[in-house]
């Protein structure tokens, strides 16, 4: 990037003050607009830098994503219970997805979850390949902000490719 400022470097003060901006049309927008924006971005990054750079792309900004959540909102779980009980919350206030866990093993860093009626893909055409790349980062991010390691995360099912749930592999790296 060399000398050039940076305009945009990410800050939860970003997010603005949603009473204030919009008092009266409210801090939600549809669930189209939201998949508008990410899908057209999509598609131009991956003219740009190709699928894999697009997915590069997506996956770091899901980390960023989910580890600014946890430090603003989810912050001070002292347990994994906790942790679980904290982002399934959130998500579901903030209408991301309802979070489940269907296979835990902390001690090995090994765990299955879920994410239901998720905000990228549910109600989207069966493909042949699963999409929800910024979710695999944002789980990332997640896990780490709450245990200092980091993990690598799969989707191993989609909506897309025929699954009504989208579940992700979580492994400590």
């Amino acid at each position: 990037m060399g000398s050039e400022e940076r305009r945009y470097e990410f800050s939860w003060d970003l997010l603005g003050d949603l009473e204030l901006g919009r008092p009266n049309l409210g801090p939600s927008v549809g669930l189209e607009v939201y998949r508008l924006m990410q899908y057209s971005m999509r598609d131009v990054l991956e003219q740009r830098l190709g699928t894999e750079g697009a997915d590069r792309v997506f996956f770091d900004s899901g980390k960023l994503a989910g580890m600014k959540l946890f430090e603003n909102v989810i912050k001070g779980c002292d347990d994994l219970s906790q942790f679980v009980s904290a982002v399934q919350n959130a998500l579901k206030e903030l209408g991301i997805g309802i979070f489940r866990v269907e296979r835990s093993e902390p001690d090995m860093g090994s765990f299955v979850f879920s994410v239901f009626e998720d905000a990228d893909c549910s109600g989207l055409p069966d493909i042949d390949h699963t999409v929800c790349t910024y979710d695999e980062g944002f789980i990332a991010g997640l896990m780490e902000a709450f245990t200092g390691e980091e993990y690598d995360v799969k989707e191993v099912d989609c909506w897309c490719t025929g699954d009504r749930t989208c579940r992700f592999a979580v492994e400590r790296v």
